[in-house]
């Protein structure tokens, strides 16, 4: 309780016998203070990375190729290779394999692209005897567009036209093959300026190997102890990193073969080329396998014109990547590595939000890198258990 002494000089003095309550009303001040700065940093972070987008994804695809990268060159350094050499090789290899691959494909791809224009006759003729039910539905939808159309038109410019004068409507071209051309020229050249910023950077972090690890350690602090916690930490998340990237490019391999083998039993056309889709897009989690077995199906369909064959194809290749996501990844994957399903599937669509296609594909292993460092970082624990299962 407080109370109010008066002195000679007129002077009020305050005194109280709860400092607790002062003492509580300062640290919710500060607690709200550091939330409301929280919240701020993780807008400013989320903006930052939506708008350096170009920046920042070929650095995380550069360091995710070095991962998965690294044991080989750092296997030919073991044998006296100099790791300059042994980077060049490596990325040599890569490049004339990827390169390689898709010369020997290209036949295929423009196969697939040349079969669209029948496979839509065939469709439409799939579907002519049904034609005439709908076509009165679509008639009275295009009318009534048509007339609100007018009405707007009449609303927004009363004024009618003057007497010997008639009014013409300009109508653009439905298709400007210049524009297309000069869009896809353009992005193909920001697409080949990028992969070559990814060589680069593969390049150098392959050739300096574990030189920022050594600077971290040095930047760590004085003591060994400090020192040491730093070594197992950084070692940690590079053994989890790599397990799962190593674990990923194999069991997408393996999803690529099976694929394509059960394609080529079953008759489908193009069969390479769709079983290398679904080893690229088995990367994706849930996604992925949904977006192979539809195009799929359509596929089959189309060549087929059959409902159970075209079922069996979708069904064979959705049982191809659940078995592997069921079965093979959770054997390989060490349980420091796991994560649960609810927390994959929010940072699919949050990466997915942010930078799009591309943030669809690195959703996951950013995740796993996001979980490797929070599992070794005391005060980031709390997320890393969120993460895990």
């Amino acid at each position: 309780m407080a109370e109010i002494d008066e002195n000679p000089n007129d002077k009020t003095v305050l005194t109280t016998d709860e400092p607790e309550t002062i003492m509580e009303s300062v640290g919710s001040d500060v607690d709200a203070i550091r939330v409301a700065l929280f919240v701020i940093a993780a807008l400013a972070t989320i903006l930052m990375l939506q708008y350096a987008q170009p920046v920042f994804i070929p650095v995380v695809v550069g360091v995710l190729i070095s991962y998965v990268l690294e044991p080989a060159v750092a296997s030919m350094a073991r044998h006296g290779l100099p790791r300059v050499f042994g980077a060049f090789l490596v990325l040599t290899l890569l490049c004339a394999g990827i390169g390689f691959g898709a010369y020997t494909l290209t036949g295929q791809a423009l196969a697939i692209v040349e079969n669209v224009p029948m496979a839509a006759r065939r469709l439409a003729q799939r579907f002519e005897p049904r034609q005439g039910q709908a076509d009165g539905a679509l008639e009275k939808v295009q009318d009534a567009a048509k007339e609100v159309e007018k009405a707007a038109e009449q609303v927004t410019d009363p004024r009618p036209a003057p007497k010997g004068v008639t009014r013409v409507q300009v109508v653009e071209p439905a298709l400007a093959a210049r524009d297309y051309l000069w869009a896809g020229g353009r992005g193909l050249l920001g697409f080949l300026g990028q992969l070559a910023m990814v060589l680069f950077l593969v390049f150098f972090l392959l050739v300096t190997g574990d030189l920022f690890k050594r600077k971290l350690v040095r930047i760590a602090g004085p003591t060994l102890t400090k020192k040491k916690v730093t070594v197992q930490i950084m070692d940690e998340i590079n053994r989890q990193i790599s397990g799962f990237l190593r674990v990923q490019v194999f069991t997408s391999v393996i999803v690529a073969v099976a694929t394509s083998v059960a394609l080529w039993w079953l008759g489908v056309a193009q069969f390479v080329v769709w079983g290398i889709l679904a080893g690229i897009f088995n990367s994706i989690p849930y996604l992925g396998p949904i977006i192979v077995t539809g195009a799929l199906g359509v596929v089959a369909f189309m060549q087929f014109d059959d409902v159970w064959k075209t079922l069996y194809v979708c069904g064979v290749a959705l049982a191809i990547t659940s078995l592997e996501g069921w079965l093979l990844t959770p054997t390989l994957m060490s349980r420091a590595a796991q994560m649960n399903p609810v927390a994959i599937f929010v940072g699919l669509l949050f990466w997915s939000w942010v930078w799009g296609v591309m943030g669809t594909i690195l959703a996951v292993p950013m995740l796993m890198t996001l979980k490797a460092i929070c599992d070794r970082v005391e005060d980031l624990q709390p997320i890393g258990e969120l993460l895990g299962e």
